[in-house]
């Protein structure tokens, strides 16, 4: 496996991120994965690592430019702090710098995300026509809603039954809108779990069943798809 710390260019100033990919030139699938609200710690470089072990380059960008926090009121403060749109374009922008790269191929990019990372997630699947798979754990949905018109490709949306941030109005409303527009979809709802159930750094909500069965399902999506 390779690791390495790239910059890509945006409409602004360089972005960055880790890049995980599996040894030798490839072509690999590629997967885009979107950090939480704390910042592109090492929790999210383990779940790149772990897509590279399985055949994936996976980039995730560094969206708060260096900063990480382990607090949850300096999480928010954080979140709170970032320019959304300019995230979402340089997702964009991250997207077409791995599909350009020579190490990747396929019939597009997966893209996966976890709490804030997950709401980016969709929004990227509906502003990049590079992302054909969409994996999006917890997250907020794409305002306005009607945005997933533009998605490409199917979607793996993952959910736990216990969950302030993303609960059944979430959902719901994710669910009717894809089935709308008609893009395909499955709607996963965890039962017995609170959000944050796939991090396994955060013990006293990971939940190793529910995470290794989304696990796999992700990683069937985005094999069957890329």
């Amino acid at each position: 496996m390779k690791t390495e710390t790239i910059s890509f260019a945006t409409n602004g100033d360089p972005a960055g991120g880790f890049l995980a990919r599996p040894d030798g030139e490839g072509p690999h699938p590629a997967v885009i994965v979107i950090q939480e609200w704390w910042g592109l710690n090492d929790n999210i470089k383990d779940i790149a690592q772990r897509f590279a072990a399985e055949g994936f380059a996976a980039l995730a960008p560094d969206l708060y430019h260096g900063k990480v926090v382990n607090e949850p009121d300096a999480a928010g403060k954080a979140m709170m702090a970032m320019d959304m749109n300019r995230a979402s374009k340089e997702l964009t922008k991250a997207a077409d710098y791995l599909a350009a790269q020579p190490y990747t191929a396929g019939r597009g990019i997966g893209a996966t995300g976890f709490c804030m990372g997950g709401g980016l997630a969709l929004t990227l699947a509906c502003d990049s026509p590079q992302i054909k798979a969409v994996a999006p754990f917890y997250g907020v949905n794409p305002s306005p809603i009607d945005k997933v018109a533009n998605i490409q490709g199917p979607v793996f949306a993952v959910y736990a039954e216990h969950d302030a941030w993303a609960g059944p109005a979430v959902r719901e409303e994710l669910a009717r809108a894809l089935t709308q527009h008609g893009k395909k979809h499955e709607i996963k709802v965890y039962p017995g779990t609170e959000h944050a159930f796939f991090n396994d750094t955060r013990r006293e909500v990971y939940r190793e069943a529910a995470a290794k069965d989304a696990w796999g399902k992700v990683l069937a999506l985005f094999r069957e798809n890329l």
